[in-house]
Order: C-alpha cells, then sequence, then structure tokens
C-alpha cells in the first residue's frame, strides 16, 4: 500500500535579504564610546596626579605632559578672550556641531566604512570635550610636544581623536588608496 501524497503547498519566494534586518550602526555607537571613555580617564588622572599648569617630563625635548586648561575653542582660540557666558555659548556651538556631524554620519551608507570610522572618531573627541566644557567650563589639555622652544598647542585625546578622525574624513573624500591600476 502506498501512502497519500502530501498536499502541495506554494510559499511564494522571499528574497533573503528582505529577512536580513539592516546592519546595525555598533561602530557609531562603540568607537566614540571608546574614545569619550579613554579620554574622560586620562583627563581624571591628570587632573588627580598633575597640579594645574605644572609638567611633567616623558620624552626630554620633546614631549611634557602639562596640566592646562582651555576655556576656548579649537587650538586655544579665544582662550585669552572673555566675555559673558563664554562657556555656555562656546558649549551651544559645539553641540549644534555635534548634532550636524551626527545626522551627517547617520546618512551615511554602510558600506562606507572609511567615512563611518571618520566621524566616529570626530563625534567621540567632541563629545569628551563638551563633556568637559558642560562640567567644568573648560577643556584639559595636557600633551605637550615641543622642540626646542617651539610648543605646539597643548591638547588632549578627544583632540587627537578630532585630528585623526578629519584626517581620514580628508583622505576618504580624495578616495587616497581606491584607485587600482590599469593594464593598457
Amino acid at each position: 500500500m502506498s501512502e497519500p501524497a502530501a498536499p502541495e503547498v506554494n510559499v511564494p519566494a522571499v528574497p533573503a535579504e528582505s529577512h536580513v534586518p539592516p546592519p546595525a550602526r555598533r561602530l557609531e555607537l562603540w568607537l566614540p564610546l571608546a574614545v569619550v571613555i579613554v579620554d574622560q580617564i586620562t583627563k581624571a588622572i591628570v587632573r588627580a596626579t598633575l597640579p594645574l599648569h605644572s609638567n611633567r617630563e616623558i620624552v626630554p625635548g620633546f614631549l611634557d605632559f602639562t596640566h592646562v586648561r582651555n576655556t576656548g575653542a579649537a587650538f586655544g582660540i579665544l582662550n585669552a578672550v572673555d566675555f559673558p557666558m563664554k562657556s555656555v555659548v562656546i558649549a551651544v556651538i559645539a553641540t549644534a556641531a555635534l548634532v550636524g556631524v551626527g545626522l551627517y554620519a547617520a546618512s551615511l551608507a554602510h558600506h562606507q566604512i572609511v567615512a563611518r570610522i571618520g566621524l566616529a572618531l570626530i563625534i567621540g573627541g567632541a563629545t569628551g570635550n563638551l563633556l568637559d566644557r558642560i562640567i567644568a567650563g573648560s577643556v584639559v589639555d595636557f600633551v605637550d610636544v615641543y622642540w626646542q622652544s617651539h610648543h605646539f598647542w597643548a591638547f588632549n585625546v578627544a583632540d587627537s581623536a578630532i585630528t585623526v578622525g578629519v584626517a581620514i574624513m580628508i583622505l576618504d573624500m580624495l578616495d587616497v588608496g581606491t584607485h587600482v591600476s590599469k593594464a593598457v
């Protein structure tokens, strides 16, 4: 005896990609968070171990850790200028810039990994410095690079992340590294 045949069921074909959720934006969350954590930890160590305006030689003739406060904007711009609600004005401008960068980062496609890394570093650095401005009214800077009597602006981990992020964005915009030699 043969068993009765099972009824045929027509299941509509569904493309495999429709079952796959859009890629998570983990990079945009974890990289900025890591930058903020490292930045805030290093600043806390500097505040706890190095009195304001004192320094500790790290690499003789080249690098010191010097505890300074930046009440101005990037590279100490407006540091020596005083006006009413200066820290609030700078914090509001920094917040607006951070929101703008965040919106642009959210608009990037998943495959734009280089640009997403650059923007994640910028967002993390900007957030680290913004926290300082909101909490203390100034940013702790401590990395003092110099050669003889020529000093670069003192900076911190957040500033480094922003600088590297901007460099990555510039290289990405210039398509550096994406050109392939073509045989004639």
